[in-house]
Formats: structure tokens, sequence, C-alpha cells
């Protein structure tokens, strides 16, 4: 069985961080699929989705990180094409990975004890973020 939900998001850009287990978790309920995977997925090149433990201090570390990696003050290349000063939001979203795949188990995310699915918006303006997420599996 394939099951295709998403999941909506208001962002402020600017590395706006979002917790999306929980929206995971229901659409992987809503779908009843026992064993098999779930893909998340950003159809966008300025945002990222990656794991971690979703609490301030390790976000703030990623965010420094992230600033020491692909700083938003460098001239970038892509902006001076553009001029969209995002130059740097493509490049981290590049770094991470806009897709994510957790395995299922008995109907449940395989998540570590502090591992939760984080998505991030590069970009330097607010946006809508239509997410997707993909189940592909087997019904109990």
């Amino acid at each position: 069985m394939v099951y295709t939900g998403y999941v909506e998001l208001s962002t402020s850009g600017h590395a706006d961080m979002h917790d999306l287990t929980p929206q995971v978790k229901q659409i992987l309920t809503d779908c009843e699929v026992q064993m098999g995977t779930v893909t998340i997925f950003t159809p966008s090149s300025t945002s990222a989705i990656t794991t971690i433990e979703y609490e301030s201090g390790a976000l703030d570390d990623l965010r420094i990180a992230l600033d020491e990696i692909a700083p938003p003050n460098r001239d970038y290349r892509h902006n001076l094409r553009w001029g969209d000063g995002n130059g740097h939001a493509h490049l981290r979203s590049a770094l991470l990975g806009t897709s994510l795949t957790v395995p299922v188990v008995d109907s449940r995310l395989i998540l570590g004890t502090w591992q939760q699915i984080l998505f991030i918006d590069f970009d330097v303006r607010p946006r809508r973020r239509r997410l997707v997420v993909q189940i592909v599996g087997e019904l109990g």
C-alpha cells in the first residue's frame, strides 16, 4: 500500500525550525500501515529535513554550526545572479537534504529516544510550505 499525506506550515525563514514528529505520527495512524517506511520530503531548494533532539540547546548549536558552514552574509554567486539574498539557504538545504526516510514497525516510527523529525526553513522571508509524507508498507 502507498499512502500520501501532507504537512502544511507557515514559516518565518532564517533557520525557522519545526518538530514534524507529531504530524508524521498522526498521518501514520490515519493510514494504518503496520510495517514499512515513511518518507518526508520538502519540495523546496531552501529548506531541509533531518533528525535532532528537539530542544533549545541542540537547535541553537545546529544554527551556529550552519552559520559557520554557510554564513548568510557571504558573497554567494547565486545572490549575484538572482539578487534574492538566499544563496546560503540553497547551500544549507543541499548539505542537510530535502528528505528523510524512517522505518515503521508495528505501526510505530522507529526513532531514537531523543530523536525527532526536524524541518528547517532557511529562506530569507516567511513562506507557506507543504511537505509530502509518503508511507509505503503493509496494513495490519
